[in-house]
């Protein structure tokens, strides 16, 4: 009997298993399938096969005709929600199936009793302490109803060894029921911690989007600046930035190493370390604080470190620069050329000084940043940078080129977060404004 006890364990797993592939509402149909072939498997070969016994083929062909019907019913539930809730008269058919099939083939020298386990662990499985008496009621059906065709004949021996394998039977359903109850508790723990990090993860990408540039509205008419950052996960590692400085504008773009909740705290760090620097001309003294606001955290600042490109755009065209390891930006010129502005300095957290350098804006000019994730979006990882300048060289409006890579980047489904921020020197009056965009997350 433990042979059988083990052997019914190892196809519960398996069932269980299979299971979790099958749809909810085809489960009882899943499991019906096994039941009935067996049925069917052990009256056919019991006809067939001459060292089999057949005591009576009526009630072994009553019994196959049973666990099919309800392999039908159980199919039917499939197809109508309605019938669900009756889906425990499908074992229950199973346990008198099974009966029938051993008196039919050979009573208490049968073969084929071992069936009647998955009609237990059917009912077993599910939640609640009754399934292990419902079982325990279906089995004594099984065990039983050779007596109520012949009940001559049988001892006492008869009666104890049914008794005992009432008894192993019982075990096994209390067993697979508990499991099956710890097994749902653990789901119901992993579904309530995963919708807290989800409403935790929510509110950190709020947070972090309402960090971001709502508009243009508090920069000088003379700019037009647009931008968008779509993140690879709820919370992100890029950031960009613009605000109005005494001469003009300063854009920011930032890449934290990594993603997720970690990275965009480090995001929004640095992010209002350079913004705190508003009233300080040199872009590099920004990085400076920022990187000497990472030294003195908590973080590990030889694991985590920020890419960054910062600008100080003047409103006579005038660019000042720094770059810390970015180096994604970019003047497009009115004529279609691509002027790449890039330096050999090293990222936040493991630079220690960053040089200051200039370029200028002209007329029909835009300049762009990017982060490293919209290199990601072109096909081709070597030819990419190139990739991304033909875009630039073949775009010539700000808010087109945002629009392009944002397009991309939703469409493509990327791996690593996409921030672009373009801007120029446009020519327009207060009253016909073109506004940039509300940033993307």
């Amino acid at each position: 009997m433990s042979r059988v006890t083990s052997g019914a364990d190892a196809l519960g797993q398996a069932l269980n298993r299979s299971l979790r592939r099958v749809p909810r509402e085809r489960v009882p149909l899943f499991r019906q399938s096994f039941i009935a072939l067996l049925i069917v498997l052990a009256a056919a070969l019991s006809t067939w096969t001459p060292w089999l016994v057949v005591s009576d083929a009526v009630t072994m062909w009553l019994g196959t005709a049973l666990a099919v019907l309800a392999l039908v019913f159980a199919a039917l539930m499939a197809r109508h929600a309605e019938l669900r809730r009756w889906e425990m008269l499908v074992p229950a058919a199973d346990f008198v199936a099974v009966g029938l099939l051993r008196y039919g083939t050979g009573d208490e020298r049968s073969v084929f009793l071992p069936i009647v386990l998955l009609a237990v662990i059917w009912f077993a499985s599910c939640p609640g302490r009754i399934n292990v008496l419902l079982p325990l009621a279906g089995t004594t059906v099984t065990l039983l109803m050779p007596y109520l065709f012949d009940a001559s004949g049988r001892g006492a021996s008869e009666l104890v060894r049914l008794a005992f394998a009432l008894v192993v039977y019982a075990t096994m359903a209390a067993a697979v029921n508990e499991l099956a109850r710890q097994a749902k508790a653990r789901l119901e723990r992993a579904r309530a911690q995963q919708y807290a990090v989800e409403r935790e993860l929510n509110r950190a990408a709020i947070v972090q989007q309402s960090l971001l540039p709502p508009d243009t509205s508090t920069l000088p008419d003379e700019f037009a600046v647009f931008g968008a950052c779509v993140p690879a996960r709820e919370v992100g590692g890029d950031f960009f930035d613009w605000y109005p400085t005494s001469s003009g504008i300063a854009v920011t773009v930032g890449d934290v190493m990594g993603k997720g909740v970690g990275a965009g705290m480090i995001a929004a760090a640095v992010r209002s370390v350079i913004r705190s620097g508003v009233d300080e001309p040199s872009p590099s003294e920004a990085f400076h604080r920022a990187s000497v606001g990472l030294t003195t955290s908590a973080y590990d600042v030889e694991t985590q470190f920020t890419t960054s490109f910062h600008a100080r755009i003047d409103s006579d065209g005038g660019i000042r620069w720094a770059d810390a390891g970015h180096g994604l930006a970019f003047v497009r010129r009115a004529s279609g050329a691509i002027e790449r502005l890039h330096a050999a300095d090293l990222p936040i957290g493991v630079g220690t000084g960053w040089s200051e350098h200039r370029s200028e804006l002209r007329a029909g000019d835009v300049f762009v940043c990017v982060s490293d994730g919209v290199l990601d979006l072109f096909p081709h990882e070597l030819e990419a940078l190139d990739d991304l300048e033909r875009l630039l060289a073949e775009t010539p409006e700000p808010a087109r080129i945002v629009e392009v890579v944002e397009r991309l980047a939703r469409e493509r489904e990327p791996s690593d977060d996409v921030t672009v921020v373009a801007t120029t020197l446009a020519a327009v009056s207060a009253a016909g404004r073109a506004p940039g965009p509300v940033p993307a997350g």
